[in-house]
C-alpha cells in the first residue's frame, strides 16, 4: 500500500515504545552484569592488558604534552610502528563519532566500563535477526543467545577488547547484506558500509577475515537460490551494490588497512630471510618464506572431543587453573594424594592453556540441531555449512590435512594464529539457526512435531541423551587425563617412585565429578526448556510467555557459566589496577635518575619478550606485541637469547634489571652496562656480506663498535663508493663525534662531525618504509641497513645536523582516500534516512513480524 509521510511518521510513533523498550532492556542487561563493580568505580585487571600496559607510553606522553601524534614508538622492541598498537588517523574522526554515538558513549557516557560492549553485541544481534524478518521477542531472545555465549565474556576478562569490538559490528554488517540481496539496496548499502567501517576500525583483521567465510557461504546460498528462481540478474546487481559498500568501508579505513598490510610484510607474519636453525625442519623453512610457523598457527587447536563444551562447558575442565582450587573435585581425592594431584590442571584439553571454553547454551544447541531439520531456505544451509566449517578448522592440528590445505593455499590464512578462535562463527550461526527453529515451532507446533518427529528425536538424543550419559558415566566418552599428564605418569611408573595407578584413578574420579556435575546441569536446562515448549504445545502458554520463559532460562544458563570467568571479584580498586598494570620498583626509580635522552633497558625480572610493563617507565629492549618486526624477532632468537653482549650494546642497552637475589628483600637488581654504544656511532670499516645468514652470523664475530656488517644489496646506496676499510685520517681534524640533540617518538636530531666521509650507524631499528634522514635541513640522505637490524647512512665530511624523521608519505595519500570515502558514507546514510521518511510501497514480506 502507499504510505504518505504522515502515515510513516504515525507508524514510527507506534513503533518507538518498542524500540525504547528494547533499548532499555539491553542497557539494563549490560549494566546488571557488571554490578556492583560498575557503580563502585572498581576496574578489571586483565592479564593481557597489563602485559601490554606500557606499550607506546612515550607516544601517549607526547600527545598529552604537545597534541602531536606519532606513528612510531620507541617504548618497546627498540622501536616499532604504531600501526597495530593504537592506530589514530585524522580522517577517522567521523566514523569514531558514529561509533561512540551508537554504543552510547557520546554525547554522554550512558554505559560505563565494559557494559557498552555487551550492549553493542545485543543491539547488533537484534538488528541482524530483525533483518531476517523475525519478530521482536524472537530477535531479543536470539540476541541474548549470541551475546552471552561464554567466549565473548572470556574475551573481556582476558583483555581482548579489539577482538570483541570487531565482533560487535559483524551481525549488523550481515544485516545490511541481507537487505541488499532482498532488493532494499539503499538501506542495505548504508548499513553494510557503516558497520563494515566500524568493524574494520576495531582493528582485529582476524575476526573480520573469519567472518568473510560466513559471507561467502551466504553468497553461495543466495546464488543457488537466484539460479533456482531465475533471478540471477538481481543477484549480480546486489553483488555490485555490496562491492560498492565494501569499497566505502575499505576506503574509510584505507590508512589503517594499507599500513597494516605494509607492516605485516615486515613482521613475523611475513616470513624471514634466514635459513632455519638445525632441528627446525622443513615446516619451519616453509614458514620463514611465507608466514607464521605451522606449529605456532595451530598451537591453540580445539580438540575434537573438546567440541563437547558447546553442550557441557566443563567437559574438559573449563579454564586453566590448579585442581586444588575446586573444593568439590578435591573431595573425590583421598587425602594422601590431594597435595600431589591438587597441583595438576583443572583443564585437560588439547590447548596449552585456556581462559575458558566455548559454550553456546545446552538448549540453544538442541534448537540448532532441530533447526537442521525444520528450517528451510538458503539461509539454513549457509548457517549449517559455516558451522561445520568453523568447527573443523578450529580443530587445527587435530585435523591437519584440512588445516594444511588452508595454510598452504588460502590467501592470508597463514598470517593468523590461534585457529580455535574461528569458533566465533559457530557462536553466531548456532544461536541464529536455533532461534529460526524456535520461530518455526511457535508458528505451528503440532504440525512441526508430526512432520519432523525424527528431527526432534535426533536433537534430543544428541543433547539431552548425551548430557545424561556424560552425567552418569563421563569416562565412557571422554579422556580424563591429558596426553602430557599420561606421559608424566608413564615416566613416574618407570621410576617406580609413587603409586601411579592409584593416583591416576583418583585423578580420573575427581575429573569425572567435574564433568558429571556440569552434564547434569545441561541435562536439566534442556529438560526444563522442553517442559516449557510442551506447555506451549498443549496450548497452555501463549507465544509471548513462551519467549519470556525460554529467554529467562537461556539467560540464566549462559549467565551462570559466564560468571565463572568474568565475575565481580575480578574487579578491584582502580589504584590497584594501575599499580599492577604499571608497577614501579626501586630499580625503575634508580634508572629514572639517568636523564640521558637515549638508552634502553633489558628487564630480566619479567617475561622479557612477552611483557610491556617495562615500557611504561623506560625504552625497553623487550615488550609485548603479537606482530613483532621479523628482523627483531630474528635478533631475539639468534643473538639476544644467546646473551651476545655486542647485540645488546648496539641496541644501547645501558641497564639490565635482574631478578631479586637472595638477601635483597625481593627487589629487582639494576646492573649498569658501560659498554653500550650510545645513540649513534661512526664505524671504521664496513664488512660486506652476502645474504641474511651471513649478516646475522657477523653479529657474533665482528667488533660491531668499529665494524658494520652490511649486506651487498645496499652497495648502490653508497653512491658507488664501496671501501673494504675506512681508516681515520688524523691529519684532517678531530676524531668523529656524534651528539644527540633531541629524541622523541618518530623524530631524532643529531650533530655529527667527521673529518672524512664515514658510515654512521644509528641505534635504531631498521624499518624500510617512512623514515627520512635530512642533512643540514636541505639534503635527504639514503638510509640503509647495517648489522641486520639497525639503520645506517653515509655521512659526508664536516660538521652537520641530521634530522631523522618518521613521516610516511603513504599516510597523506591514504588519508585523502579516507576523507572522500567518509563523505560518501555520510551522504549514503542521509539518503537512506531521507528515503525511509518518503512515501513508499511496502510489500508484506518486507515487514518484520511484530
Amino acid at each position: 500500500m502507499n504510505l504518505s509521510i504522515k502515515q510513516a511518521l504515525a507508524h514510527a510513533r507506534r513503533s518507538w515504545p518498542w524500540w525504547l523498550g528494547v533499548l532499555l532492556l539491553f542497557m539494563g542487561l549490560a549494566l546488571v552484569y557488571f554490578m556492583p563493580a560498575i557503580f563502585e568505580g572498581r576496574e578489571l585487571f586483565q592479564q593481557d592488558v597489563a602485559g601490554a600496559s606500557g606499550t607506546a607510553s612515550d607516544v601517549r606522553a607526547l600527545t598529552e604534552a604537545t597534541g602531536e601524534v606519532s606513528y612510531w614508538t620507541n617504548s618497546l622492541f627498540g622501536g616499532m610502528p604504531m600501526y597495530q598498537i593504537s592506530p589514530s588517523y585524522p580522517s577517522l574522526w567521523v566514523i569514531h563519532k558514529l561509533q561512540t554515538l551508537l554504543t552510547l558513549q557520546w554525547p554522554f557516557t550512558l554505559l560505563p566500563n565494559y557494559s557498552w560492549l555487551l550492549f553493542a553485541l545485543l543491539a547488533g544481534g537484534y538488528i541482524f535477526l530483525r533483518a531476517l524478518r523475525l519478530g521482536r521477542p524472537a530477535s531479543i531472545l536470539g540476541a541474548v543467545m549470541w551475546t552471552f555465549s561464554s567466549y565473548f565474556l572470556i574475551l573481556i576478562a582476558a583483555g581482548h577488547i579489539w577482538k570483541l569490538m570487531t565482533l560487535c559490528f559483524i551481525p549488523p554488517t550481515l544485516a545490511g547484506i541481507l537487505y541488499i540481496y532482498r532488493g532494499q539496496y539503499l538501506k542495505g548499502a548504508a548499513l553494510t558500509a557503516l558497520f563494515a567501517s566500524l568493524q574494520i576500525l576495531s582493528n582485529h583483521v582476524q575476526m573480520s577475515y573469519y567472518f568473510g567465510f560466513l559471507i561467502l557461504f551466504l553468497l553461495i546460498a543466495f546464488l543457488v537460490e537466484a539460479v533456482r528462481t531465475g533471478q540471477l540478474r538481481r543477484f549480480v546487481l546486489s553483488t555490485l551494490v555490496l562491492l560498492g559498500s565494501g569499497l566505502i568501508a575499505i576506503g574509510i579505513n584505507s590508512s589503517n588497512l594499507y599500513h597494516t598490510y605494509e607492516y605485516g610484510a615486515e613482521t613475523i607474519r611475513g616470513g624471514s630471510e634466514l635459513t632455519p636453525l638445525a632441528g627446525q625442519g622443513a615446516q619451519a623453512k616453509e614458514a620463514t618464506a611465507s608466514g607464521l610457523d605451522k606449529d605456532y598457527i595451530t598451537a591453540w587447536s580445539y580438540g575434537k572431543g573438546e567440541t563437547l563444551t558447546l553442550l557441557v562447558p566443563n567437559a574438559y575442565g573449563g579454564a586453566t587453573g590448579a585442581l586444588a582450587e575446586d573444593a568439590d573435585a578435591m573431595g573425590h581425592i583421598p587425602s594422601e594424594y590431594q597435595q600431589i594431584l591438587g597441583q595438576l590442571n583443572h583443564y585437560w584439553g588439547d590447548q596449552p592453556f585456556t581462559a575458558g571454553p566455548v559454550y553456546v547454551g545446552a538448549f540453544v544447541l538442541f534448537l540448532f540441531l532441530l533447526g537442521c531439520f525444520v528450517v528451510e531456505g538458503p539461509i539454513k544451509w549457509a548457517l549449517l555449512g559455516a558451522t561445520i566449517f568453523s568447527i573443523a578448522l578450529a580443530w587445527g592440528h587435530n585435523m591437519m590435512w584440512l588445516t594444511d590445505l588452508f595454510i598452504d593455499y588460502v590467501p592470508l590464512y597463514n598470517k593468523f594464529r590461534t585457529v580455535s578462535s574461528i569458533l566465533v562463527i559457530a557462536e553466531f550461526t548456532i544461536p541464529v539457526l536455533a532461534v529460526l527453529a524456535l520461530v518455526r515451532f511457535v508458528e505451528r507446533p503440532r504440525e512441526l512435531v508430526e512432520e519432523h518427529r525424527g528431527g526432534f528425536l535426533i536433537a534430543g538424543g544428541l543433547t539431552l541423551g548425551l548430557s545424561l550419559v556424560l552425567a552418569l558415566i563421563p569416562g565412557t566418552f571422554l579422556s580424563l587425563i591429558s596426553e602430557q599428564e599420561q606421559e608424566l605418569f608413564r615416566q613416574a611408573m618407570a621410576q617406580g617412585q609413587m603409586p601411579v595407578s592409584e593416583l591416576m584413578a583418583a585423578l580420573k574420579e575427581a575429573r569425572a565429578s567435574i564433568v558429571s556435575a556440569d552434564a547434569w546441569r545441561s541435562f536439566f536446562i534442556i529438560l526444563l526448556s522442553l517442559g516449557v515448549c510442551g506447555l506451549y504445545y498443549q496450548g497452555r502458554l501463549r507465544a509471548g510467555m513462551l519467549y519470556l520463559l525460554l529467554g529467562t532460562l537461556t539467560l540464566l544458563d549462559l549467565w551462570q557459566v559466564d560468571k565463572r570467568y568474568l565475575h565481580d571479584e575480578l574487579f578491584i580498586d582502580k589504584a590497584l589496577v594501575e599499580q599492577q598494570a604499571a608497577p614501579v620498583t626501586e630499580a625503575d626509580r634508580l634508572i629514572a635518575q639517568d636523564k640521558d635522552k637515549h638508552y634502553r633497558v633489558m628487564n630480566l625480572s619479567v617475561n622479557t619478550f612477552n611483557d610491556a610493563t617495562t615500557s611504561a617507565q623506560h625504552r625497553s629492549v623487550g615488550g609485548y606485541h603479537a606482530a613483532k618486526l621479523r628482523r627483531y624477532q630474528d635478533l631475539i632468537e639468534r643473538q639476544l637469547s644467546q646473551q651476545n653482549m655486542q647485540a645488546y650494546n648496539m641496541l644501547d642497552t645501558r641497564y639490565f634489571i635482574l631478578p631479586p637475589q637472595a638477601g635483597q628483600g625481593g627487589t629487582p637488581v639494576v646492573q649498569r652496562n658501560e659498554e653500550a654504544f650510545g645513540a649513534a656511532w661512526f664505524v671504521d670499516s664496513i664488512a660486506w656480506v652476502k645474504g641474511a645468514d651471513a649478516e646475522m652470523a657477523a653479529l657474533s664475530t665482528l667488533p660491531l663498535r668499529r665494524v658494520a656488517a652490511v649486506d651487498e644489496r645496499f652497495a648502490s646506496q653508497l653512491q658507488g663508493y664501496r671501501p673494504t676499510q675506512l681508516i681515520p685520517d688524523s691529519t684532517v681534524g678531530a676524531d668523529p663525534a656524534v651528539e644527540l640533540l633531541d629524541y622523541q617518538p618518530g623524530v631524532a636530531r643529531y650533530r655529527v662531525t667527521t673529518p672524512q666521509p664515514r658510515l654512521l650507524v644509528f641505534s635504531e631499528v631498521y624499518y624500510p618504509h617512512g623514515w627520512h634522514l635530512v642533512l643540514d635541513g636541505a639534503k635527504e640522505l639514503e638510509l640503509l641497513r647495517a648489522d641486520y637490524t639497525l639503520r645506517a647512512a653515509w655521512i659526508p665530511a664536516g660538521t652537520h645536523e641530521l634530522v631523522l624523521r618518521f613521516d610516511p608519505q603513504s599516510i597523506h595519500r591514504t588519508e585523502l582516500v579516507a576523507e572522500v570515502s567518509s563523505a560518501l558514507l555520510v551522504l549514503l546514510l542521509l539518503a537512506a534516512l531521507a528515503t525511509a521518511l518518503l512515501p513508499r510501497r511496502v510489500r508484506p514480506e518486507d515487514s518484520p513480524q511484530e
